[in-house]
């Protein structure tokens, strides 16, 4: 099983649910800090570093010897990260998405591509867990190419928990795309709600079975409730607002360990979602 752990917003614990649930599991599994522009889940694991590598994606670089300033590179690229404004070619590397294409269109040969260093991945584990980590460089614009790189690391047979970026952008599509199921944690407040609705769209569109896990149900109203019920959403779990919970995170203690009593919910949550994927099966949307 390949479960994404999203969320429309940041803040709501989408990382707290990600790594319980991993530590709640006995069994090897993989969890996948997809995060990679802030990723913080070895802040909860008492991690043994395997090995990292760097990721890098192709740009083009121009020998300017052989290039006539035809502009074919220009018109191919719809990014606009190759322009040629004085008949030679400017290369703005930060946007490019590494498709090759203005190497194949440029007539004399003079583009060929170099790799670019985006960021790492660093490979870690915790008795049963692998974490795999990607951490993006800073002053890397594009998040989806580490993002599939952190992917490409799965493991067929083993549990995969992927922790998602916040929002509904192109990181967090890349991310959950392929999973077999969603948990979308919100919280009952308007800008959670807001956030939420965001994230149902996003995820019924790429049709992936999904429910919600609403943490510190108990600060705000019912709203969020009446949303998932009106749109037959399933609420897995709901997580009380425990100021426990708040002390262990910030001494990067995972909730379970410092709160043995609420390991149950953590086996409510994966129970709610094999009897949701029963239900609706891998391809079915929720609405």
């Amino acid at each position: 099983m390949i479960l994404a752990v999203a969320s429309g917003k940041g803040g709501t614990g989408k990382t707290t649910i990600a790594v319980n649930l991993a530590k709640y599991l006995t069994d090897p599994v993989d969890l996948m800090d997809c995060d990679v522009e802030e990723p913080n889940a070895h802040l909860f694991l008492k991690v043994v570093r395997q090995h990292s590598r760097e990721i890098t994606v192709p740009v083009p670089e121009v020998d300017e010897s052989l290039c006539d300033g035809c502009g074919q590179c220009s018109q191919f690229c719809q990014y606009h990260a190759i322009i040629t404004p004085n008949a030679k070619p400017v290369l703005f590397p930060e946007l490019c998405h590494g498709c090759g294409g203005c190497a194949l269109v440029c007539p004399t040969g003079a583009i060929r591509e170099t790799q670019r260093r985006i960021g790492v991945i660093e490979i870690s584990t915790d008795d049963h867990i692998r974490l795999i980590e990607g951490r993006l460089d800073i002053g890397i614009a594009m998040a989806p190419p580490l993002i599939r790189a952190v992917k490409a690391n799965l493991r067929e047979g083993i549990t995969t928990i992927l922790d998602a970026p916040p929002g509904t952008s192109c990181p967090v599509v890349t991310a959950v795309r392929g999973c077999d199921f969603v948990v979308l944690v919100t919280e009952p407040t308007p800008f959670g709600l807001h956030d939420l609705r965001l994230a149902v769209d996003m995820v019924s569109e790429i049709r992936i079975p999904f429910g919600v896990v609403i943490n510190r149900y108990d600060i705000g109203d019912d709203r969020v409730q009446q949303f998932c019920r009106s749109h037959r959403i399933p609420i897995l779990v709901e997580i009380p607002d425990d100021r426990r919970i708040a002390e262990a995170y910030s001494e990067g203690i995972a909730v379970i360990d410092a709160l043995p009593e609420y390991r149950p919910t953590f086996e409510r949550l994966m129970a709610s979602v094999v009897d949701v994927m029963n239900h609706e099966g891998k391809s079915d949307a929720n609405v």
